[in-house]
């Protein structure tokens, strides 16, 4: 099952919410597109964080039988959450050619605009996409009604020291050659602002850790090869239109060997993977105590001596 092509058209959605364009949505699922013939010998990554999500569902210890799999790629996370036998698993994705890959339930859809009917999912997933959305705290919103009480959102993105060292040799590379400044490599959230983007979509009791998964290569060029195999090639609404000339990639290459190779000639890589999780609020879930509602006092948690409002320390 698809949904209507209108992701085929270079227009936006008109559905997603009015925000700060930061992202070309039409250039990141063109990329993608290109990618899924081959995306199978760069997926490495998305392939390691699945199963680290799924190492995680599984800690939850709880059975889910609506599920989503949103940002699905070609089908890293769903085959993972086959093994449950789901009654319901929708793989979606904006890229129609990475859905080709996946077999079962598909929906080709735009993360910024979620077709499903508020609390008709208990368990939502995302592996390595909600990166490229527009406005993160709109979609986590979407997410957050699309649960039902008690459902669970667990999500993968892309951190903030993500390929720190692709972005210092190019900005290098660019006073090399005086063109300045601009940006290649999209920005990323940092671990500190993910909590708080998840209170703000109203989830319940969210937790956020960070993994960092650190890769060498051959060189630079070796690394822009495999980055867009991967589908995340630069998609930011104002990036530079001039890294594509010869002289600038290969100033980039030589910077990045000379700042960041090891003793093997390799060049270091660092990807930060932020994993969210939050719950649909429901009533029978933990709550902070009220304040003033607590059985001990702390003076005698601790084993001290309580002091009056006029005593001073010393006494």
């Amino acid at each position: 099952m698809t949904n209507s092509d209108w992701s085929d058209k270079k227009d936006q959605n008109p559905f997603a919410p009015q925000t700060a364009v930061i992202f070309d949505r039409h250039q990141v699922r063109l990329h993608r597109d290109r990618a899924a013939g081959i995306f199978e010998n760069h997926d490495f990554l998305f392939r390691e964080v699945a199963d680290r999500l799924y190492d995680k569902l599984l800690d939850v210890n709880r059975s889910f039988t609506r599920i989503l799999d949103l940002g699905c790629h070609r089908g890293e996370m769903a085959a993972h959450l086959l093994k449950k036998e789901p009654d319901l698993l929708i793989r979606q994705d904006l890229s129609r050619k990475m859905l080709e890959y996946t077999g079962g339930l598909s929906v080709q859809g735009d993360e910024e605009f979620l077709p499903y009917q508020t609390e008709s999912l208990d368990l939502v997933l995302s592996n390595l996409s909600l990166h490229w959305v527009n406005d993160l705290p709109g979609s986590l919103l979407q997410i957050r009604n699309s649960l039902k009480p008690d459902g669970l959102f667990l999500g993968a993105i892309f951190g903030g020291e993500t390929l720190t060292e692709l972005r210092q040799s190019l900005m290098q590379a660019e006073i090399n050659m005086d063109k300045g400044a601009a940006p290649h490599v999209s920005p990323f959230v940092d671990v500190r602002d993910a909590g708080s983007l998840l209170q703000r979509a109203g989830f319940a009791l969210p937790v956020v850790d960070t993994d960092r998964i650190t890769v060498t290569y051959k060189d630079a060029l070796s690394l822009m090869t495999e980055l867009r195999g991967m589908g995340e090639g630069n998609a930011l609404n104002k990036k530079f239109k001039g890294f594509s000339s010869r002289e600038m990639i290969m100033e980039t290459a030589r910077v990045y060997h000379d700042l960041f190779a090891d003793d093997r000639g390799r060049i270091k890589v660092t990807f930060d993977i932020l994993y969210l999780m939050g719950w649909a609020p429901h009533e029978s879930q933990q709550k902070p105590l009220k304040p003033g509602s607590a059985k001990m006092r702390l003076a005698d948690a601790l084993g001290v001596k309580e002091q009056g409002a006029g005593e001073k320390a010393g006494n």
